[in-house]
């Protein structure tokens, strides 16, 4: 399997092809979020980290220089749930989950599953929730199925 152990996006770049749908996905976030600066490795490499890993996402951050008071947040953390892989086959994408993150934790969270709004205590605001559904729609065009 694709991703025995691997949390972070930078691990799983195991081709050239999703090596670069990996970078689009970082560019189509960055066009609505150009101050924010991404990471393909959000997580840290150690034993408590890995007793929570799932098997296939793929992990991507983009940390604001400072507080968006637009997102309510500091980072975003974005998880790719992403098809196994087959042979001969690329993962596709199966869903979406954005978080909004500050030191504390979770502020909101953006799943593509239902009605694909944020639920949490504090909300961004209503363009910018417009824009993480953008963005999640035009990941599902990053990597669709083979």
């Amino acid at each position: 399997m694709l991703w025995e152990y691997e949390l972070n996006a930078a691990e799983q770049a195991h081709s050239v092809a999703f090596a670069q749908s990996i970078a689009s996905a970082v560019t189509l976030v960055r066009q609505y979020f150009p101050a924010a600066s991404p990471s393909l490795t959000p997580w840290s490499d150690d034993p408590e980290t890995r007793k929570w890993c799932r098997k296939e996402t793929l992990d991507l951050a983009f940390y604001f220089p400072g507080w968006s008071p637009r997102l309510q947040c500091r980072s975003l953390l974005v998880q790719l749930m992403m098809s196994g892989s087959e042979e001969g086959h690329a993962p596709y994408l199966l869903g979406v989950l954005m978080r909004g993150m500050t030191f504390d934790g979770e502020r909101w969270r953006l799943a593509t599953m239902g009605d694909w709004q944020p639920t949490g205590t504090y909300l961004p605001q209503e363009a910018q929730r417009i824009h993480l559904q953008a963005i999640c729609r035009d990941l599902f065009s990053l990597f669709p199925p083979a």
